[in-house]
């Protein structure tokens, strides 16, 4: 079995998951300065959580189910790339988490896939943060779409089925300013 620091280089080596080309000037300025930001954004926050600005705990909401007997982490990994998800650029690293894979239909919209080492499958329906980032940020729209994940995924997971459990945090702050969600 491959180690998670095999699963974590691969991972970080996929081309990144981006949207759909918008249709709207404006979306798609948006999206332009993604692609600028995006190599510094990783770095920069790994920054500001060594510096202790930001700061993620637990892991996100919407429990899908745990891989399938037989189903191996890797091979799961393989079948979302296959069904077009990528890199998950922008999220942040939750507990335990070895993948962050999204697949986005359109510029606003994306589905956000996390794999755990413990076989753990997270996901949701969500803003793609290059569309809107402050909505996407505060979980604004986030839904779980359980129906979208067990079709997508079929008998390679056991599903949980509706376990929203609320242990994700995060928090950001600056000069006493101190912003976040807690589930």
């Amino acid at each position: 079995m491959t180690s998670r620091r095999d699963i974590e280089k691969r991972i970080i080596n996929l081309p990144n998951a981006y949207p759909a080309y918008p249709d709207g000037l404006i979306d798609r300025l948006r999206y332009h300065v993604w692609r600028i930001i995006t190599p510094l954004h990783r770095p920069a926050r790994e920054l500001l959580i060594y510096m202790r600005l930001l700061r993620n705990q637990g892991r996100q909401n919407y429990l899908l189910g745990k891989l399938a007997p037989g189903e191996s982490i890797e091979s799961f990994i393989e079948f979302l790339l296959d069904k077009g998800f990528g890199n998950h650029f922008v999220a942040f690293d939750d507990e335990g988490q070895v993948a962050s894979l999204r697949y986005a239909p359109d510029f606003k919209h994306q589905y956000h896939v996390r794999v755990f080492e413990d076989g753990e499958v997270r996901g949701h329906f969500e803003y793609t943060p290059e569309a809107k980032p402050l909505l996407h940020m505060r979980a604004v729209g986030q839904e779980p779409r359980f129906e979208d994940f067990t079709k997508m995924f079929g008998s390679r997971l056991v599903p949980a089925g509706a376990s929203n459990a609320k242990e994700f945090s995060w928090s950001l702050s600056f000069a006493g300013f101190k912003t976040g969600r807690k589930a």
